[in-house]
């Protein structure tokens, strides 16, 4: 896991050659990296979807999934940590930490993911392997120990020195076999500095380990072995991060790497019990639907029954796949500790449990965070219009993060993603996988709306139309919460003025009107509405009643409160040469940014702002132009954020308009 370009699929590539999984090394920027599989990932040099693999190293059987480094694809990410037991986070040996690998360091920590730090590139220009751990220390707050020191820097790279055994890993350049690397004594000058730092490595791990700490106090020197196991330990408890170091391209650090997942992340526990998978991933193959499961504990068989206990379904599983990328060797069953697919299951979704029907659980389920950016789509001819159908609901089935819905107003179809890259690849693969030609519209922000004060209502909804009236009488009280709180619906009713059977229809009537939005049309959020009185009717009241006269109540207490309209702001790291310093400050500030800082990044300055999405539809283009090519960026969303009055009435009128139009 790691920023985009650290050098994730350039290591995982290694990893597979030097265990044998692949025979010729592939290159990201030749297109004809294994791991990127995907015609968009090989036109892009970049990985879009997390790729899963397995390994053996010194009789050791390993799940590998490299993720995408680019937070459109943050999904991918996500429930590869949900399943996975470790992680190795890498680092560029220039870049350092990176908006991304705060991202994808958060996303282990939510999981409990004990990580070990590489430190890659550091034969790059302007790399430094201690200034990229104290950045780790510093802004991920992580207890970062290097248990290896690398000779050299940048151009003078040649190796590194592995703290605990005291070998000297040389890379000699023109003569370097990866499968067979040189390992010497430390040479003699490098003596001192190899002391020292494995005497910080000892006081590190000793902090975490009273017998090795006993020992430490007594002078004593501990074993290689008592070393490695008090490590272990304290990295599977996350009290110590260890870090290595390398250059993934030429081949340096990353047999030492594969040896650390060995010697210091968990192994899973294999148990004998029931089964118990999670369904991670779904993926629509050329043949079949691919089910991702990660299983816990048991036996998962082909041809065996399974039970879903989310979706209470009997499954039928068809086969059993042991996946490499995108090529499947069949298996007879998935075990304890394992990863693969299975195909034959037609009600499991992401985030469901499979286990046995007489022994029900429920395992943990995975969070997916909401789209930020929609577009409108429709088929090009009536012919495509089914299959455009079949197509969205493939996709969105896949990928959580997607999602797909029409417009009740203007009959649109909505898609909508984490970001212009992600609903661009999305609508590329409608293309080319499902033969569909599709239209797509300008790029629709999801603004949102709330209020800034307080507010009251009492509202009485009768109407008599000759038999059976409606009749329903609601008090409620609005209240704005902190931005992110989300919907508190209470209900203070005292002495049965509301029925309890009609308090839900009261709850539905306002999130009803909370979601087609009362001010500009979009989604309420972030406020409390108290039902504090009200009055119903022997033969006249009904729950539709109450749901109408709660809608009605509720839209007028919001117009009362002074609603406001807030848009997603992103938090944008543009990383540029000092030369084109000032035209892409200037740009960012054209765009509303607030630049909140610019941070000397080797030879380069990384600027950090904060800038409304509404204004970053075709920054990419714009910020090639700019600097010849040489910049780039990344952006995730931050907040949300009150839109300038008169922007926000122009934003709304825009709106009434563009419905004007389609109806």
């Amino acid at each position: 896991m790691a920023h985009i370009d650290a050098g994730k699929t350039t290591a995982s590539e290694r990893i597979l050659y030097i265990t044998g999984k692949i025979h010729r090394l592939g290159e990201v920027h030749d297109g004809a990296a294994t791991l990127d599989h995907m015609d968009q990932e090989r036109e892009r040099g970049i990985t879009i979807t997390s790729a899963a693999t397995t390994i053996q190293w010194k009789d050791h059987h390993i799940n590998l999934i490299d993720t995408p480094g680019h937070v459109d694809f943050t999904v991918e990410v996500e429930r590869s940590l949900r399943v996975l037991d470790g992680a190795v986070a890498l680092f560029c040996g220039v870049g350092g930490v990176e908006p991304q690998s705060t991202g994808v360091w958060r996303q282990a920590e939510k999981y409990g993911v004990p990580v070990i730090a590489f430190v890659n590139k550091l034969d790059r220009p302007g790399s430094s392997f201690f200034t990229v751990i104290k950045a780790i220390q510093e802004e991920l707050g992580a207890n970062a120990v290097p248990i290896v020191l690398p000779v050299g820097e940048g151009e003078n790279f040649r190796g590194m020195i592995d703290l605990i055994d005291k070998t000297d890993i040389v890379l000699e350049e023109k003569d370097t076999d990866i499968l067979d690397p040189k390992e010497t004594p430390v040479p003699e000058e490098l003596v001192p500095e190899v002391a020292k730092w494995r005497q910080h490595l000892i006081e590190k791990i000793s902090e975490t380990d009273e017998a090795l700490l006993d020992k430490f106090m007594a002078g004593e020197e501990p074993t290689v072995e008592e070393l490695r196991a008090a490590l272990r330990k304290a990295t599977i408890a996350r009290d110590i991060v260890p870090v290595l170091c390398g250059s993934a391209y030429r081949n340096v650090g990353i047999r030492s790497l594969l040896d650390s997942v060995l010697y210091y992340l968990p192994s899973p526990k294999v148990e004998e019990g029931p089964l118990s998978a999670l369904a991670f991933k779904i993926v629509q193959d050329r043949h079949a639907k691919l089910i991702f499961v990660r299983v816990y504990s048991g036996e998962l068989r082909a041809g065996s029954y399974v039970w879903n206990s989310v979706r209470e379904k009997r499954e039928r599983i068809g086969r059993v796949l042991e996946m490499h990328a995108d090529e499947p060797e069949q298996k007879q069953a998935l075990r304890a500790g394992e990863i693969g697919a299975v195909v034959g299951l037609e009600h499991t979704l992401t985030g469901n449990t499979l286990c046995e029907e007489d022994h029900p659980i429920v395992l943990e389920s995975i969070e997916f965070p909401s789209p930020v950016i929609s577009v409108s789509i429709k088929p090009e001819s009536r012919a495509d219009r089914d299959k455009l159908s079949t197509a969205l609901a493939k996709l969105s089935e896949e990928d959580p993060t997607f999602l797909v819905k029409v417009d009740p107003e203007t009959s649109e179809t909505i898609i909508s993603g984490m970001g212009e890259l992600h609903l661009e690849v999305l609508v590329d693969r409608i293309k080319r996988e499902f033969g569909v030609e599709a239209g797509v519209g300008r790029p629709q922000v999801a603004y949102r709306e709330t209020v800034r004060s307080n507010g009251a209502i009492d509202y009485k909804l009768q109407k008599q139309t000759g038999g059976k009236g409606d009749f329903a009488r609601v008090k409620l009280e609005l209240e704005p919460l902190e931005s992110g709180a989300g919907f508190v619906f209470d209900d203070v009713i005292k002495g049965g003025n509301v029925p309890k059977e009609y308090i839900p229809a009261v709850r539905k009537g306002i999130v009803d009107a909370m979601e087609k939005g009362v001010y500009a049309g979009y989604p309420i959020v972030d406020l409390k509405v108290k039902l504090v009185d009200g009055a119903y009717h022997e033969v006249d009241s009904s729950e539709r009643a109450f749901f109408t006269c709660a809608s009605i109540a509720f839209k007028e207490m919001f117009k009362s409160s002074q609603p406001i309209l807030l848009e997603p702001i992103m938090a944008v790291n543009a990383v540029t040469n000092g030369d084109y310093l000032g035209p892409v400050n200037g740009d960012l500030s054209s765009r509303r940014g607030r630049i909140e800082g610019m941070t000397q990044k080797g030879v380069n300055q990384e600027i950090s702002a904060m800038v409304p999405l509404g204004k970053m539809f075709g920054y990419a283009t714009n910020l090639r132009t700019l600097t010849r090519g040489t910049a780039t960026f990344s952006m995730q969303f931050d907040h949300y954020e009150e839109v300038p009055g008169s922007m926000a009435e122009e934003i709304i009128e825009a709106k009434k308009k563009a419905a004007a139009e389609k109806s």
